[in-house]
C-alpha cells in the first residue's frame, strides 16, 4: 500500500496500546464521543474522520482501497500492531485496510457491519440493491431531510430510540455535512463492495458486534461475517439497533473489555487530546 497524500483529521486521546475508530456512512469521529473517555483509559484511542467527513478534506473516488490508504497514510506514524474498530461502513474500511496491512492490523472491532451491504447470490440478509438505489436518489433531491430518516432508521427498535435520535441528530451537524459528491461515491461504494473473498485471508484476531433490533445490518450478517473470519467472535446486544455503542454504552463496552485486555498492558498516565 502507498502513502497516500491526503492528511486526514485524526484526534488522539489517552493512554496505552493504540486504538483507531472509523465511523460510518454520512457522520463524523465526534459520534465516538461517549466511549471514547472509557476507551482512553487503557488506549492510545485515534479517532478518524473519513476523507469527505467532518473535517476531513475530500477525496474522490470514495473507494475502499483508497480510503484505507488514507487512514493508513493517517496513522503511519504509529509504530505498534493496531487494533482497529469499525463501525458500519467504517467496518467495511477496517476489513479492507486489515486485508491490505496484515502487518500492521493486529485486532479487529466490527460493529454492526457487513462484508456486503445489499443482497447478493449466497447472500441473503442485506438491504435490496433498489432500496439502496433510492436511497442515493433522495440524497441528491433532499439531502437534510434524507439523513434525518436515515438516522431515525440507525436507532429503530433499540430501547432508547428517541433519546438516541435526538444525540445523533445534534451530533450530525456539528462538523458539517458530507458533500453531495462524497455521499454519491460512498453509496455506489456500498452498492458494489463485496468483501466476502478477502475476509479467509485475514488474520487479525476479531471481535463482531451485532445489534438484535439492527434494521440496516440484520444479526445474521453479524453472525456470518464472523463465522467466514478465521479468528473471530461473535457478541450480540439484546435491544441494540445499529449504534449500540451509543443506545448500549454499558453494553458495548463490557463487550469490548475482554478482547481488548487480551495481552494488553495497564494505562500508563492520561495524555491530554491532541488534533490533527
Amino acid at each position: 500500500m502507498n502513502a497516500a497524500p491526503l492528511h486526514l483529521h485524526v484526534e488522539s486521546t489517552g493512554a496505552g496500546p493504540p486504538l483507531v475508530l472509523v465511523h460510518g456512512f454520512a457522520m463524523h469521529g465526534g459520534l465516538f464521543a461517549p466511549i471514547v473517555p472509557a476507551l482512553g483509559e487503557h488506549h492510545r484511542v485515534h479517532v478518524i474522520d473519513l476523507p469527505g467527513h467532518g473535517r476531513s478534506p475530500p477525496m474522490l473516488p470514495f473507494t475502499l482501497p483508497a480510503v484505507a490508504e488514507a487512514i493508513d497514510h493517517a496513522t503511519a506514524g504509529i509504530d505498534e500492531p493496531l487494533t482497529v474498530l469499525g463501525w458500519s461502513l467504517g467496518g467495511q474500511v477496517a476489513l479492507q485496510w486489515a486485508s491490505a496491512r496484515r502487518d500492521r492490523i493486529a485486532r479487529l472491532i466490527l460493529v454492526s457491519t457487513t462484508p456486503s451491504f445489499v443482497t447478493r447470490g449466497g447472500w441473503p440478509d442485506a438491504m435490496s440493491p433498489g432500496a439502496l438505489g433510492r436511497f442515493g436518489d433522495e440524497l441528491r433531491v433532499a439531502l437534510g431531510l434524507t439523513l434525518q430518516r436515515f438516522l431515525a432508521l440507525q436507532v429503530h427498535g433499540s430501547d432508547e430510540g428517541r433519546r438516541l435520535l435526538a444525540q445523533l441528530r445534534v451530533r450530525l451537524t456539528e462538523r458539517g455535512l458530507p458533500s453531495q459528491a462524497t455521499l454519491a461515491d460512498a453509496i455506489a461504494l456500498l452498492m458494489h463492495a463485496d468483501l466476502r473473498p478477502a475476509l479467509p485471508r485475514i488474520g487479525a484476531a476479531a471481535l463482531v458486534i451485532g445489534g438484535d433490533r439492527d434494521a440496516l445490518v440484520p444479526l445474521a450478517a453479524t453472525r456470518a461475517l464472523a463465522d467466514a473470519l478465521p479468528s473471530a467472535t461473535h457478541v450480540a446486544i439484546a435491544g441494540a439497533a445499529h449504534a449500540p455503542f451509543l443506545s448500549h454504552r454499558s453494553a458495548f463496552l463490557a463487550a469490548l473489555a475482554p478482547f481488548l485486555s487480551r495481552g494488553t498492558a495497564a494505562a500508563g498516565r492520561r495524555v491530554p487530546v491532541s488534533h490533527g
